[in-house]
């Protein structure tokens, strides 16, 4: 196995150097030169594993044996041995066709915990093995930083700096980040928005003298590992379906920001894993809806939603969509983000668009349509949905069909966004680790926008 950059000018390399490499060398990202097909067969004996087992397999077609089975195993059994429930990602059936992926057993109650721990893990694995620093570089729309420094806090041989858009995530969620004291975590409160975190991560990398100067690497899903991680759970909640479900037509309804988690299904579905319909939940932030609908791509205005951490509009893994989509042809795409940088868009002609809307199903979510979805089926099934859990949930309403069974991704604890639910005047218990939070001091340094003021910060931390 060998990864290479969805613009075509980096050498194939293996999967640790992919992993370190995180953002490819010319500004691309890096994708399996190969997609693995599983037969029938395959997946069959995968039915039966545990979360840990099913995710050891898939592992290791990608991993190449880079790391010997044994180590692997080790390093997969750690990562997930930190998760509140034995499942890892228990499948709840809420009605007769609507089901209920959560994904927030781990430390820091959100999905991210799933790849953050098995890649904090990975990573130190690689410091000792190869006797080498690794100073990790992250933005956060909420979640990701604090499942990043949870999963390499106290750690030897790395550092982690993580930026996060001030006052535009949830209390809970930078209460988990910035109540971190240990010496090789920088928090840094950045003036702007999630999309202005994300551009100067992306250009840092970019600048290939600097990232490789202070040894950077990537937390966020530019790094490939973060999405072969999370094709997992798509196997393991199919598996988990009751047998009349699974000969069903199974969809699957993901809240999208980033279009990593989709991706990570969109990746399942071309590895053999049976799904009928990736539906792509996003809220009033509907670029992504915009694209599949009309085949427009194109940022607009900036809308602070009840569920944050979809308050996005460049969606940094779409690149390695385009890739797929204009038959792995890097020139193509390396043509499409040089126009998308110039131009602010990108339109996709008539042929393409048609397998795009083969691929996806799309749907953005009102505010107060969220907001309605939390109270309905709190009031139905007596089941609290997180915000971005009831975008998924909606979406499956609206575009679930008779004879399918949808499947929602439940991306974060509801006690993460307790503004939001207490809106309609729901009251909820917060778990004793979340409720600790605020009695903690915080530590986080609020900084401008711009890339200089970030390096400046970097080279002292480093």
């Amino acid at each position: 196995m060998e990864y290479i950059s969805t613009r075509g000018k980096v050498e194939p390399i293996g999967f640790i150097d992919a992993i370190l490499m995180g953002l490819a060398n010319d500004g691309g990202l890096l994708v399996p030169k190969n997609i693995p097909q599983l037969s029938a067969d395959t997946l069959q004996s995968w039915s039966k594993l545990s979360y840990s087992e099913l995710a050891l397999e898939i592992f290791s077609l990608f991993v190449n044996n880079e790391i010997p089975r044994d180590e692997l195993k080790q390093l997969v059994d750690e990562s997930y041995a930190t998760f509140r429930d034995e499942a890892v990602t228990p499948v709840k059936r809420l009605s007769d066709d609507t089901y209920v992926l959560e994904l927030f057993h781990g430390p820091t109650f959100a999905f991210k915990d799933i790849a953050l721990q098995f890649l904090g893990n990975l990573y130190s694995y690689v410091s000792r093995k190869t006797n080498s620093i690794i100073h990790i570089l992250g933005a956060t729309s909420g979640d990701t930083g604090a499942s990043a420094i949870e999963g390499v806090r106290g750690k030897e041989g790395i550092r982690i700096c993580i930026l996060h858009p001030h006052q535009k995530v949830s209390k809970v969620q930078e209460l988990q980040m910035t109540t971190v004291n240990d010496a090789n975590v920088l928090n840094l409160s950045v003036e702007g928005t999630f999309d202005d975190c994300q551009r100067i991560i992306k250009e840092l990398f970019a600048d290939v003298e600097f990232k490789h100067r202070y040894h950077l690497r990537a937390i966020n899903s530019i790094n490939i590992a973060r999405i072969l991680a999370q094709t997992v759970y798509y196997f393991y909640a199919y598996f988990q379906l009751p047998q009349e479900h699974q000969a069903a037509k199974v969809n699957f309804s993901v809240p999208t920001g980033n279009f990593g988690d989709i991706f990570a299904g969109y990746l399942a579905q071309k590895m053999g894993l049976p799904i009928n319909k990736l539906i792509l939940a996003t809220n009033e932030n509907n670029i992504l809806e915009k694209f599949v609908q009309e085949g427009v791509y194109q940022p607009g205005e900036f809308r602070g939603t009840y569920s944050p951490s979809m308050d996005i509009q460049v969606a940094s893994n779409f690149e390695r969509y385009l890739f797929y989509l204009y038959g792995e042809d890097a020139a193509a795409v390396n043509a499409i983000m040089e126009q998308f940088k110039a131009e602010g868009r990108v339109v996709i002609p008539a042929d393409k668009l048609k397998t795009v809307q083969a691929d996806f199903a799309a749907y953005g979510v009102k505010n107060e349509e969220c907001l309605d979805t939390i109270s309905d089926y709190h009031a139905k099934y007596e089941y609290l949905l997180d915000p971005h859990t009831a975008c998924g949930v909606a979406a499956a309403d609206k575009l679930g069909a008779d004879g399918e069974v949808t499947v929602s991704l439940s991306t974060a604890h509801p006690a993460k966004f307790d503004e939001s639910i207490r809106l309609r005047g729901i009251a909820q218990t917060y778990p004793e680790q979340i409720q600790a939070l605020f009695d903690k001091p915080q530590f986080q340094k609020v900084v401008g926008g711009s890339n200089d003021e970030i390096k400046d910060e970097l080279v002292k931390f480093f």
